[in-house]
């Protein structure tokens, strides 16, 4: 359980009126221990972090509402100080270990004060963050697994894999929490040009490092074939590459073992479905809520040039004043307003203004379009009856591959004596099964080899056919001429 003995009062600190203060606190200590400015071979004693929290007061402001009293209640900022760390020891954000040679006192973080505080300190901070790395993380992860077999490799990349679809949640949340943000702001005129100050800072700072690269060169489009492809071969892989992938997994991450159910193709297939959804749920979801923000954001942006162009628009001005007047007042104004402006005035027209447009001529365009002759049946049927014919005799090298492995049964030669006939794509891969050895592909370390053994033998579908070894080999790696270095 989180709320324990220990923790029961977990978040008590940041529910007071002081609570600004604790957390700026919490995230100053949380700098000088983890950040850069860190020393890590120093540990902090009582009156180190009452000077750290010290720092932070005088940053922080202190807010109105509360119930540990009132602004009276602190003589000083040590005193404060050393308030705020006797609440982060009894609700579990700190704690306080002894050295038994010295017997001096330190004050760290304990384990879940520390991740709640880093979390709480990202979010406030304007550093640069690689969140839009996931995707090209995990395909690097499964590249990684791949080539040499360690299973560490393929957890980080179901780690990646669950991070995706967080980070596309964040972004969606952030944009819509943006969007009301700028509706907000625009409410009250006072903060119109913050607004507009808000909406640029966003999309410079925000929308092009981040988000137009989740959309382009990280988008999960691009990306998801090449995951697909590594997926695939390792589960190509041989029967021991996989069985010690396995065993390692099982050792590795206990709380995935379930009756039945193979570690190593649970997290494949969880990776293959997490890109699924990130690439035809998530990702439209993001495209939608960008660009509803956008048209949000055009209308704000409209509507501040509209208020810019009638400032100074004395039409305002003067219904302001109508509005304050009694209502015979109004009508007695409008009416005055009225005969002034029921005179007719006559005006003589420039003629050097004047131009006489001279008539275009319309351009005819025939649209008529013969019709085709009437195609007759007989034609009709013998081009789908061709078109049939060349589809069921179609044989393509993957298919036949995959066809070959299956019938090594985990070995690596066959015969084609032995090859299985179940179906009619059987026999057609069949009468191909020696063409494997022209086809060599780039991207993988193995090759067919075929060779003839000079017998003949039939079949059920064959009067006579000669035999071949069709073996699976390794291909050889060229080797460096060193007299040529």
């Amino acid at each position: 359980m989180f709320f324990s003995e220990d923790r029961s009062q977990f978040f008590r600190p940041l529910t007071s009126k002081y609570r600004e203060q604790i957390l700026e606190c919490l995230r100053l200590l949380y700098e000088r221990l983890y950040s850069a400015r860190a020393d890590y071979g120093e540990s902090l004693q009582r009156d180190q972090v009452i000077e750290i929290f010290e720092e932070a007061l005088a940053r922080a402001p202190q807010l109105d509402s509360g119930e540990y009293g009132n602004e009276t209640r602190f003589k000083s900022e040590r005193e404060q100080a050393s308030w705020i760390l006797n609440q982060l020891l009894e609700s579990g954000w700190m704690e306080k270990q002894v050295d038994q040679a010295t017997l001096q006192s330190t004050f760290p973080f304990t384990r879940v004060g520390r991740m709640i505080t880093q979390s709480l300190s990202e979010m406030g901070t304007a550093s640069v963050r690689t969140r839009h790395r996931n995707t090209r993380n995990t395909l690097n992860a499964l590249e990684a697994f791949l080539s040499r077999g360690e299973v560490h490799d393929l957890m980080d990349a179901y780690e990646y894999s669950e991070r995706i679809i967080s980070d596309f949640s964040d972004v969606i949340a952030e944009l819509e929490e943006r969007k009301r943000e700028l509706v907000r702001q625009v409410e009250t005129q006072l903060l119109v040009q913050q607004a507009t100050d808000h909406f640029f800072e966003f999309m410079e700072k925000r929308f092009q490092p981040d988000v137009s690269i989740r959309l382009s060169a990280d988008s999960v489009e691009k990306h998801r074939d090449a995951i697909q492809a590594v997926i695939d071969k390792i589960r190509r892989k041989r029967k021991e590459f996989k069985r010690e992938a396995e065993l390692k997994l099982r050792e590795l991450a206990p709380e995935l073992i379930q009756p039945g159910q193979s570690v190593l193709y649970f997290v494949l297939d969880a990776i293959e479905i997490r890109m699924r959804n990130a690439a035809e749920l998530m990702l439209p979801a993001l495209r939608r809520a960008l660009q509803s923000f956008t048209k949000r954001a055009d209308i704000i942006i409209r509507q501040l040039s509209y208020l810019t162009s009638q400032r100074n628009n004395s039409v305002v001005d003067v219904c302001r004043e109508l509005a304050q007047l009694e209502r015979s007042q109004q009508d007695q104004l409008l009416a005055g307003a009225g005969d002034a402006l029921a005179g007719l005035h006559l005006q003589w027209l420039d003629p050097d203004q004047v131009r006489l447009q001279q008539k275009r001529r319309e351009q005819v365009l025939y649209t008529r379009i013969d019709e085709a002759g009437e195609v007759e049946d007989d034609a009709l049927r013998d081009v789908a009856l061709q078109q049939q014919l060349d589809q069921a005799f179609i044989t393509h090298h993957e298919g036949l591959h995959d066809y070959l492995i299956t019938a090594m049964a985990g070995g690596n030669r066959v015969s084609t004596r032995d090859l299985p006939l179940r179906s009619a794509r059987d026999v057609l891969a069949m009468s191909h099964a020696i063409e494997t050895a022209s086809y060599q592909a780039v991207d993988s370390d193995y090759q067919f080899v075929v060779t003839p053994t000079g017998e003949t033998a039939a079949n059920d579908y064959f009067a006579c056919f000669d035999v071949f070894e069709i073996e699976l080999i390794k291909k050889a790696k060229p080797e460096t001429d060193t007299d040529d270095l």
